[in-house]
């Protein structure tokens, strides 16, 4: 494998065999906010900071990897998470100009910027600007605002083709993940870098904070049941950033052939893995805040089952219910909205839990899915019959053993061996503390 790696203070070209690290700042202190989806150009960006020093994404460090693009065609993997941050000249009022932090979205950015001929955008699950339903088919389209070209990665053409990649000198990836095996987004990153390799097309990655970067939890995926929604054996949560990810997939030797990737990546400055990072743009319709950031990798399991996780309310992956639940003293009623067209049991009470309250979660909480079961009317169609809860859980074991009465405990005891030899794969692909 060949790995560029760019050093925080200097533009500095290093090609290696193995993985580098880079030292970072200590633990932030932790926020709740939500997230802010409607951020245009000519808005002041708020960083997340350590020891007041911010968070510094890699689309910021414009100076790393805008003379990489000089002079190039370029495609974008992207959607409405790929937002730079850049100190611009603005005026402050009639008589006063001044300097800030203004935010751009990358594909704006870097079509404006001379030199750059960006060719065409590729657009993962919810397309480019983030606007379809989780599953929904994404189409091909012509981006309003710039005219390009969009390709879409999601649907029957999941990986760039060879005619999609042939006027390409180079792609550019920068989305941002929320670190379960599930959201699929690293499946995407996947089926890029095959196509790359099979296509000699260098990488770029811009690499972006793990929101679940804290923890390692869950199942280690079998192969017999690899899917879109689980591509590669590891956990449902494997705390690494999408740089860190992609040297996995290299690494690991897991793209079609043993292919390798020629991937750059520009790393972030001042992160580590402990700190609580609040995402600035929501990363998919259905996850609207840091509390449902958190409480994904938990209640995802719900999606292959009868259980309602808040699709077509405004809490969705905050909540959870059913109409085979008992009563209780919460309940909500899905109805068709934004990110959730046919919402399940819509227009139905949904007997069930507000989790809005519960302390952030520091590794997966089965104790919602176990009471779920046990408390629901009808055991015999808790689960799928699609198979779809074994593809999110990647293993039939899961389902099992709640079937026959097992404890969180006694599951969690059953993935430790897994999880051990997942953390000292892992290590050696590590970017940050």
């Amino acid at each position: 494998m060949r790995l560029t790696l760019f050093k925080n203070t200097v533009l500095l070209f290093i090609f290696l065999g193995i993985s580098c690290r880079s030292t970072t700042g200590s633990e932030v202190e932790n926020t709740k906010s939500g997230i802010d989806d409607s951020k245009t150009e000519g808005t002041v960006t708020n960083q997340v900071t350590t020891d007041d020093k911010p968070i510094v994404v890699g689309a910021d460090q414009i100076g790393l990897y805008i003379p990489l693009l000089k002079g190039k065609h370029i495609g974008i993997v992207a959607n409405q998470t790929s937002v730079l941050s850049v100190l611009q000249r603005v005026e402050i009022n009639a008589s006063t100009m001044g300097s800030k932090m203004v935010s751009h979205h990358l594909v704006d950015y870097l079509h404006d910027y001379g030199g750059i001929e960006v060719k065409k955008v590729f657009a993962p699950e919810h397309g480019f600007r983030g606007n379809a339903d989780a599953g929904e088919v994404v189409k091909d389209g012509l981006d309003t605002k710039t005219s390009l070209p969009i390709v879409s990665l999601y649907g029957k053409n999941k990986k760039p083709s060879k005619a999609q990649l042939q006027d390409l000198d180079l792609v550019v990836f920068d989305i941002q993940d929320v670190g379960a095996r599930f959201y699929t987004y690293i499946s995407s990153l996947h089926y890029v870098m095959e196509a790359c390799a099979e296509n000699n097309v260098p990488l770029l990655i811009l690499d972006r904070p793990n929101p679940n970067g804290h923890y390692i939890d869950g199942p280690i995926l079998e192969s017999a049941h690899k899917s879109f929604v689980g591509m590669h054996p590891i956990p449902v949560v494997h705390a690494m950033t999408i740089g860190e990810y992609a040297q996995m997939i290299n690494g690991e030797g897991w793209l079609s052939n043993n292919a390798k990737c020629d991937i750059t990546v520009i790393p972030m400055k001042n992160y580590s893995h402990e700190m609580t990072y609040s995402l600035p743009v929501k990363p998919s319709p259905n996850l609207p805040n840091d509390i449902s950031i958190n409480l994904y990798p938990s209640l995802c399991f719900f999606e292959g089952t009868s259980i309602s996780i808040g699709r077509g309310t405004s809490m969705q992956f905050q909540v959870y219910g059913s109409p085979f639940l008992p009563t209780t003293n919460y309940s909500f009623t899905p109805q068709p909205n934004h990110g959730a067209k046919y919402p399940k049991h819509e227009n139905k009470v949904c007997n069930g839990y507000d989790l809005t309250d519960a302390s952030p979660f520091n590794g997966l909480n089965l104790s919602y899915l176990i009471n779920a079961y046990n408390t629901t009317k009808d055991k015999g169609t808790f689960f799928n019959s699609n198979g779809f809860f074994t593809k999110l859980a990647g293993t039939e074991k899961l389902q099992k053993q709640i079937e026959d009465g097992f404890t969180e405990a006694q599951i969690k005891a059953t993935w430790k061996s897994g999880l051990d030899n997942f953390k000292r794969t892992r290590a050696s692909y590590l970017l940050y503390d």
